[in-house]
């Protein structure tokens, strides 16, 4: 009698499937309302890549429409996030990496600039306290 883990296992596949379920189209529709929003009432929009069920090539098929225009952003802060403009101005993607690289958030953001890399005021307060001691050194 054969056991299971004896059993040749092959997984076809067929060159014939596609690589796009077409699912980066609605996404490109919401992108385009809600920058049509953006740009009439100010009103910013965040939609989480990470929540949609995308089929084997969607994800890169929404990254490749909307391009890289003029901005990128490193952050460093546990682990790397890179934020970009797309090619569409006001139109940001969000790319969050935990510190072993694996991706933990994948946003799109429609908006000026995404609050992640604007300062933040506690920040800011920290930033006086600091540049006030380095000066007084030289006083």
């Amino acid at each position: 009698m054969q056991r299971l883990q004896d059993i040749a296992v092959t997984v076809a596949s067929s060159d014939d499937a596609p690589l796009n379920h077409a699912n980066a189209i609605p996404i490109l529709h919401e992108v385009l309302h809600a920058l049509n929003r953006f740009a009439q009432q100010g009103s910013e929009t965040t939609i989480d890549l990470r929540a949609i069920p995308f089929g084997p090539g969607d994800e890169q098929a929404l990254l490749d429409i909307l391009g890289r225009g003029e901005v990128e952003v490193m952050l460093r802060s546990l682990g790397d996030s890179t934020i970009w403009e797309s090619s569409y101005p006001g139109v940001w993607v969000v790319d969050h990496r935990n510190a072993e690289n694996e991706r933990v958030a994948l946003q799109l953001v429609i908006g000026r600039i995404p609050e992640i890399i604007q300062s933040q005021t506690e920040d800011i307060l920290d930033a006086v306290d600091r540049l006030q001691e380095r000066l007084e050194v030289y006083d």
